[in-house]
């Protein structure tokens, strides 16, 4: 059985039909790189994923069950990323994570610093997030997607800003997660360099 199932899945934006029946399906291990042109409905399909945005027509369902029907356990298995990286510019990168991902789950000093080194931010740690570039700022986000220990990512351009070694991070993290079982939707415009066995493509025209 597929972990995650999308079935005919049909969005509007005022008068533009943003998604036109679209279906997915998508096991454990794998992951499902969603691409296509500025406006085609990246965003919005993973939106819709997370239960942020309200498909017209169509289902989602997690481990054989309608997301619809117990919103608080699914979204306890999902790590979402958007855009922004929902940081506090008056906090540090440690701060912002225990504030963030302690709301969803315990955590202690080890949990965080190894987070923290995993996405190449360690020496930074009490840096203030106004204080961060673009790219040091979406090194924490992933921190947070990391320790939030969740078995769904949904992650919306997440190697924005970021060079060329945090983009090779980036591929170990997804890696990583791909190993223990879990599962990834990501829209990108950069190919993701991962095994082609677990890579499915799904392009929004």
């Amino acid at each position: 059985m597929k972990l995650l199932i999308g079935e005919n899945l049909q969005l509007w934006r005022g008068e533009l039909h943003v998604l036109r029946g679209l279906s997915l399906a998508v096991d454990a291990g794998c992951c499902l790189q969603v691409t296509g042109i500025n406006g085609a409905g990246k965003s919005s399909l993973l939106r819709v994923l997370a239960g942020l945005l309200p498909a017209e027509e169509g289902s989602v369902s997690w481990r054989g069950i309608d997301t619809r029907g117990d919103q608080h356990a699914y979204h306890s298995e999902l790590a979402w990323l958007g855009h922004g990286t929902a940081l506090k510019a008056d906090l540090s990168a440690r701060e912002n994570l225990r504030y963030s991902a302690g709301l969803r789950r315990e955590l202690d000093s080890a949990q965080i610093d190894a987070a923290l080194a995993r996405v190449g931010f360690a020496h930074a740690d009490q840096r203030l997030a106004r204080q961060m570039s673009a790219g040091q700022q979406r090194r924490v986000a992933l921190a947070r997607v990391l320790l939030l220990d969740c078995a769904l990512w949904l992650l919306d351009e997440p190697t924005s800003n970021l060079d060329s070694s945090g983009q090779r991070m980036f591929t170990q993290l997804l890696e990583a997660h791909l190993d223990e079982g879990g599962l990834a939707v990501v829209a990108t415009h950069q190919p993701l360099a991962i095994d082609p066995q677990r890579l499915q493509t799904l392009e929004l025209a």
